[in-house]
């Protein structure tokens, strides 16, 4: 009887063992079934023939990278497949930065993006791409209509096997258009050369402050700065190996994934350029074609103001000049998911849309952007030029945002030029909101191209670039802006002069060289504060040891950077509140650690009593808060584990339990704000580039993580690794290594 029992026992223990291991089964299946259709199916096509609305036809290789090198026999056929291939590997990409631009967010993902939705709306984006598409050129306009067409085809033909995230998010994306490029455009425009918040931070430490004192922290300039003032350099054929020029970039943006630029190589009769394009945008933004190179690095020149309008929000009526104006609604209706549709009205004045309401005061912001005749798209116009007169005639039409760029080309020249649509403005720097009702703060129109900064085969044989500003003192024209601060700009150029005979790789070890002059500096004065007091302590002792003995390298293994730093944030926040007692939290700009140096080099009175003592503070400030996150030796603290890097897949890192083995990191950092390698643990290098004028095919390049943005792509992340490591790839040019190739072939009449 008890052998029964236990064999029914051991029968139904079996029976539900098998039951589960097929409801495992079962699952398991569901998954991949899912998996598949959701996330394989999506994948690009890099093999094959397809039918597209191109005239001729159009051959793709796929290297290694997965960057297509687009052959075609004319340029349309080019863009339209660049705006296929784009789509293939980035279209979610593009909807979302689209949608950030125009304001749409929060259709898709809810309440979450109301804030900025409304914020973009009373900026105006989308209505400022629709009247500034009006005004295009008819070549720009036939570009990005082309680009357009072959994005629209991609999401014609695979609306039932789109990306993840769309699935995800349960949407489908709108037909893509011209002014979406624009948009996209924007959107970067909106990145770079946003400046208002900086205004009314200033405007808020003057109110508790001494005025001299914040003007001095504010200042755009220290006296040290390289000129002509993102990273990029060119190095003439006298100091290379070659003897023919050398060009590097890498544009400093904030981490995402995917990363922010596509590589891609077009070849059509009259065009054959490579680098990195914009995905949503026509053209090669930074590369080189047959004859020259060129590179980008934000030249940060303020081109947005806020004016404070004695405006009647119920009205719209405002005073200008004495008399009143009218000003004229706009009505924005913002569609939330899983919510009503929210109704907005901005007035706008002759200044701009009533953008924020601080203090009893209506600021309304005004932009270049907002002006219509302004915008243009002179990309293909630049990828073309063969020479610096063409170089600069394309750039004479860029309208922004500001850049300085520079060049180099394969008949031995380097040149430098300030680019954008910069507002001549009438009495005032544009620092601080102005008063709007009176009419004595206006733009006398745009600095003329050939008055900003340039230079050409300087006689050094060297052009820097790092953000700083290249305007000098004597400019003609009033000047304000976020630049940055002289080290970063001066130890590229202490490198690039330390040898010649340069050569392409190379340039790898400045691009990643993560010493920083002015922590070491500030280390410095530290250790010497400690010195001259009079009584020390152990745990002071061995702090100031690690700062004595420090090179001064951002080397993510050492403890000195992470003291360092933190003593950073206490110096800053020390000074900050001497200008203006309890602001020292606001004071973060670029030229922080410029104005930071020139007080403790020259150390005025009225700043602190004692100098000295506000160091030695700090730095057992410092000690205290890394005891706390990194225990209490500091000989055993790493930098990499405070500089932490992790970047996240904004919607596929959402979904529970597997969303994270698709994000990047955590892992540790090196470099610092005032490092060539410039790294915080939301920015770094977006991209590096260097060009060689003497061989094409030497040229290097690489991205930050990888082509594609589809997660089970093989080029999802696969630079990397890499990128992370400080090592590139060659640029294939003039061949090609195919990996695959995808042929383009026009629709046949009876599909058209």
């Amino acid at each position: 009887m008890e052998r029964t029992k236990a064999g029914r026992h051991d029968s139904l223990t079996a029976r539900i063992v098998t039951a589960i291991n097929w409801g495992i089964a079962f699952l398991l299946v569901v998954a991949l079934v899912l998996v598949y259709w959701f996330a394989w199916r999506p994948l690009p096509q890099r093999a094959g023939t397809l039918d597209a609305p191109v005239s001729a036809p159009v051959s793709v290789s796929f290297d290694a990278l997965g960057e297509p090198h687009i052959r075609a026999s004319n340029e349309e056929d080019a863009l339209i497949v660049q705006g296929y291939v784009t789509a293939q590997d980035r279209l979610w990409q593009m909807d979302a930065i689209r949608r950030a631009a125009a304001g749409d967010l929060a259709e898709i993902v809810g309440a979450v993006g109301l804030e900025s939705d409304r914020e973009v709306r009373r900026m105006g984006l989308r209505r400022a791409a629709e009247a500034g598409y009006l005004h295009l050129p008819p070549r720009d306009r036939a570009a990005l209509a082309a680009y357009a067409l072959g994005v629209n085809s991609f999401i014609s033909t695979h609306l039932n096997k789109l990306p993840l995230e769309f699935n995800l998010l349960r949407y489908q994306p709108r037909p893509w258009s011209a002014v979406d490029c624009l948009l996209v455009g924007l959107e970067m425009f909106r990145t770079l050369n946003t400046t208002w918040r900086d205004k009314l931070r200033k405007r808020e430490m003057l109110k508790r402050g001494d005025p001299s004192k914040v003007e001095f922290l504010f200042a755009n300039r220290t006296g040290a700065e390289t000129r002509p003032g993102s990273n990029a350099w060119a190095v003439a054929g006298s100091r290379t190996l070659s003897g023919k020029p050398l060009l590097s970039n890498d544009m400093h943006l904030d981490y995402s994934l995917p990363g922010t630029w596509y590589m891609t190589h077009l070849e059509a009769p009259g065009l054959d350029v490579a680098g990195v394009a914009l995905p949503g945008t026509p053209g090669i933004m930074v590369g080189h074609n047959q004859r020259i190179a060129w590179g980008f690095t934000n030249l940060g020149f303020d081109v947005q103001d806020l004016y404070v309008e004695k405006l009647d929000e119920r009205t719209g009526r405002y005073v200008y000049r004495g008399q009143m104006e009218q000003a004229r609604p706009e009505i924005e209706l913002i569609r939330i998911k899983g919510r009503p549709t929210a109704e907005m009205l901005v007035w706008v004045t002759r200044h701009g849309p009533l953008f924020l309401t601080e203090g009893g005061d209506h600021m309304v912001l005004r932009w270049t952007v907002s002006d219509p005749s302004m915008l243009e798209f002179p990309v293909l116009e630049y990828d073309k030029a063969q020479n610096w007169q063409q170089f600069l005639a394309a750039f004479s039409r860029f309208p922004g945002p500001s850049q300085n760029v520079v060049y180099a080309d394969a008949d031995g020249n380097i040149g430098y030029h300030a680019v954008g649509k910069l507002p001549v403005r009438r009495g005032y720097r544009g620092d601080l909101p102005v008063d709007g009702s009176s009419g004595d703060s206006e733009w006398d129109g745009y600095i003329p191209f050939d008055k900003l900064p340039s230079a050409f085969n300087p006689e050094r044989g060297m052009i820097v670039s790092a953000n700083q500003d290249p305007f000098p003192p004597d400019y003609p024209y009033p000047v304000n802006g976020e630049f940055a601060a002289a080290p970063r700009s001066r130890e590229i150029l202490r490198l690039l002069s330390a040898h010649t005979g340069w050569q392409a790789g190379q340039m790898l070890s400045v691009q990643t060289d993560v010493y920083s002059d002015w922590l070491r500096f500030l280390a410095s004065q530290v250790a010497t504060a400690y010195n001259r007091r009079g009584s020390h302590t152990p745990a002071l002792d061995r702090a100031v040891d690690l700062l004595r003995s420090w090179n001064g390298q951002m080397d993510a293994k050492l403890a000195a950077p992470l003291l360092v730093s933190l003593i950073y944030e206490r110096v800053r926040l020390a000074v900050g509140d001497s200008a203006s007692p309890g602001s020292g939290a606001a004071y973060q700009t670029s030229m922080s650690p410029g104005a930071i140096e020139a007080l403790l080099r020259e150390r005025p009175a009225g700043w602190f009593h004692d100098y000295d003592q506000m160091l030695v503070r700090a730095l057992s400030e410092g000690l205290e808060e890394g005891s706390r996150i990194q225990g209490s030796d500091p000989t055993r603290w790493q930098y990499g584990a405070f500089l932490r890097l992790e970047i996240d897949h904004p919607v596929i890192h959402q979904v529970p339990f597997v969303g994270k083995y698709f994000d990047i990191g955590p892992v540790p950092g090196s470099g610092s704000g005032t490092s060539i390698k410039q790294t915080t643990r939301t920015l770094g290098p977006s991209m590096r580039m260097t060009a060689d004028t003497g061989d094409w095919n030497h040229s290097l390049l690489n991205e930050l993580t990888g082509q594609s943005g589809q997660i089970l792509s093989s080029h999802y992340r696969d630079q990397w690794p890499d990128y992370y490591a400080g090592r590139s790839y060659p640029m294939q040019f003039g061949h090609v290594d195919a990996k695959s190739t995808l042929e383009f072939r026009p629709i046949p009449d009876s599909k058209q």
